[in-house]
């Protein structure tokens, strides 16, 4: 694409942009909103307005919406036009200021985890003008907040600013102890790799449980998966490429900046990188990649599947989550430097990330939990549901030679006095990378990898955010109270590594060996969504949320509720398509297969009674033992769907969900694959494995 420099923001009120449609005087009042988080003066929001209605309707929008992340995990939009009828029976375009800085969607019928009652509807969007406003669908789409009528957040995005604003207060108290003074801000910036599958329009649309669910409740493994590990990094196919292509040209002119695609290493499912930004627009950038993946595929006459794990028997889909620390003026805060200085300011960043991780693996944990990535966390395609860092063999052996007083044995061989002698410059590549690791260190950044595909990065941002700025302030404490800041400084990062190194592993996450070598360290292994959402509210948890002011006490249990709600919500309606799909569908498909092969064989004996029917009969035999069995475990399933329902505690009926109905569906899937792979396919009701990972 020649002109792709000039399509690139073009549905974007971006800086430039607003530097052509603005007066002087508005822009740099505007700027200074968005870079230090002043106040917008309504007078300077009218001519913001204006200007961005003008921009919108030359290139034939007629509404705006305020664009909001509710606790659904997708966007939310209300959409309103710019008409204002005058005099006569006409009607002018208009956009007030105050129509773009709030909103007021109805508040009630969003997850809000008991914060509001249902006829306690109102609710507000605020403009966010740290994420540019945009043009989707012939609407200009404003990125806001959203929070209820008596202040508390309802959505993704307003704990996330908080975060971004509480971590950067907090390193800007410890770059002043190392004499930065210039530094204004420090920005989280994050890089999401986005996994995903690519299925026939026709077939998606013949599984109910794809649509219902995301994911197939049924289907026996085809003859080949991905053993042959021939489509990681393989020939794109035509069809797929015209995706890609038109894919990244939509995200292009939305600004977001999509850099790398190739195909994963299962049938039919590829990945979309982009390149690093500031957290705040990352999280606004992936939800719209997820949204127009979708839009794009349907145009295709493709199904984009977003869920963690669309096929059983073959790789899920993840999020890599790649975060680093930057200042305002380009400094990597997670790279090493050339002077004593700067190593010694990075190790204390580092340090602080390594007690952060180990003091709340919970959290972070949490931050990944669903039912749906329940399915991948610890099955050998991604990360264990144990919480461990990954630094390489270079980066520990620096860290053991600090804590032991001894002469590093690499680069430099000297002692390893912090802020003394100079630490060795050493590569962003001096050890492999561990793609078993949930959180890796990669050079200069960290690549937190247990995220599903489908996940907001909102909350895990949020959760790295605050654990990172809870330790840079413990850290801040201790050094600003320092007589002697070197001397200080040294025993800090010594201490700290100390205590905390076990949460530093950086051998086969997938082991079980190191299954039960987390256990001695005292690691968590919260295997389940259930296991993991208790930990949430645990006096310590709520103590660092609301002493940074993230969350409100109320505003975590809230939270806590919406969490287990989805847990359970999503394993009620898989139960109830499984047993919709063998009702209505598998048990009638069998039964017309058995009842040919039964006609077969009568057929055969009238016609020559000598011939043998073993081949039929024996099928009809095997059928219907399996049929049985079928309809067994589905009224065992219907029973523990039941009785789940009937359970009031949140708690124990998420409880209930894992232990009772999970198993039940396990073994009815069990037996309804097995039929599958017995019987003929034009009797089959559903597309295949094999027809839906090999068709595209």
């Amino acid at each position: 694409m020649n002109n792709l420099p000039e399509i690139f923001g073009s549905m974007v009120f971006n800086d430039k942009t607003m530097r052509e449609k603005l007066p002087k005087e508005t822009y740099k009042i505007l700027r200074r909103t968005i870079d230090q988080g002043k106040k917008l003066d309504i007078n300077i929001a009218n001519i913001v307005a204006n200007a961005m209605k003008d921009w919108a309707v030359e290139k034939g929008v007629t509404h705006f919406t305020h664009w909001f992340q509710p606790m659904t995990g997708i966007t939310a939009e209300k959409h309103d036009s710019f008409i204002s009828p005058t005099d006569g029976g006409n009607v002018i375009m208009e956009f007030s200021g105050k129509e773009l800085v709030k909103g007021e969607p109805d508040a009630s019928s969003f997850p809000s985890g008991g914060l509001r009652a249902t006829f306690e509807a109102r609710g507000y969007t605020a403009w966010d003008p740290s994420s540019y406003a945009f043009i989707k669908d012939d609407t200009l789409c404003i990125p806001t907040v959203f929070y209820s009528y008596s202040g508390e957040a309802l959505d993704k995005k307003t704990p996330l600013m908080r975060s971004m604003e509480v971590l950067s207060k907090q390193a800007l108290r410890i770059l002043r102890l190392f004499g930065d003074t210039e530094t204004t801000v420090v920005n989280t910036t994050v890089g999401p790799e986005q996994e995903y599958f690519l299925i026939n329009k026709e077939d998606y649309l013949a599984r109910k449980d794809l649509v219902f669910c995301g994911r197939t409740l049924f289907g026996a493994m085809p003859p080949k998966g991905q053993e042959m590990e021939d489509h990681y990094f393989g020939t794109i196919k035509p069809r797929v490429s015209a995706y890609m292509k038109e894919l990244d040209e939509e995200l292009w002119k939305l600004g977001v900046l999509a850099k790398t695609k190739h195909n994963e290493v299962a049938p039919s499912q590829h990945e979309l990188a982009p390149i690093f930004t500031s957290t705040n627009v990352a999280t606004d950038h992936n939800q719209l990649t997820m949204e127009m993946m979708k839009k794009v595929a349907d145009r295709h006459g493709l199904a984009c599947l977003l869920h963690e794990k669309p096929f059983d028997g073959v790789n899920g889909s993840g999020k890599h989550n790649n975060w680093s620390l930057s200042t305002n003026s380009g400094v990597n805060l997670l790279e090493p430097g050339d002077s004593p200085r700067e190593n010694a300011q990075f190790l204390l960043f580092l340090t602080a990330v390594i007690k952060a991780v180990d003091e709340y693996q919970d959290l972070l944990r949490i931050s990944v939990a669903s039912a749906g990535n329940d399915h991948r966390l610890g099955a050998n395609e991604a990360p264990p549901a144990i919480v461990s860092m990954f630094l390489g063999d270079e980066l520990s052996a620096i860290l053991d030679s600090i804590v032991e007083g001894k002469d590093y044995q690499g680069i430099a061989k000297e002692e390893m006095k912090v802020g003394v002698h100079i630490l060795p410059r050493f590569p962003k590549d001096t050890t492999d990378r561990n793609r078993t690791s949930p959180f890796a260190f990669t050079g200069n950044k960290f690549e937190f990898r247990m995220l599903g595909s489908n996940f907001s990065i909102a909350g895990p941002n949020m959760v790295l955010n605050t654990i990172v700025a809870e330790e840079l302030s413990q850290f801040a404490d201790v050094l600003e109270q320092a007589d002697d800041f070197a001397s200080t400084l040294n025993k800090l990062i010594k201490k700290t590594i100390k205590e905390h190194k076990r949460i530093i592993f950086n051998g086969n996450n997938y082991a079980e060996e190191w299954v039960k070598e987390a256990e001695k360290r005292g690691l968590l292994n919260l295997k389940t969504t259930v296991d993991a959402l208790p930990h949430y509210i645990e006096p310590k948890n709520i103590k660092l949320f609301t002493k940074h002011k993230i969350f409100t006490e109320s505003e975590m249990y809230s939270r806590y509720e919406i969490l287990l709600e989805n847990y359970c919500k999503t394993l009620h309606i898989e139960g109830k398509t499984m047993l919709d799909m063998i009702k209505k569908d598998i048990i009638p498909a069998v039964t017309a297969y058995c009842k040919e092969l039964s006609e077969t064989a009568l057929s055969k004996k009238s016609l020559c009674p000598q011939v043998s029917c073993v081949t039929e009969e024996s099928m009809v035999t095997i059928l219907s033992e399996l049929s049985a069995g079928v309809f067994e475990k589905t009224q065992k399933l219907e029973a523990a769907l039941s009785h789940t329902e009937q359970i009031s505690d949140i708690q124990a009926q998420a409880e209930s969900y894992r232990d009772e109905v999970i198993p039940a569906m396990e073994a009815l899937r069990k037996d309804a694959d097995e039929i599958e792979s017995l019987v003929g396919e034009k009797y089959w009701p559903y597309p295949t494995y094999g027809k839906m990972l090999f068709s595209v």
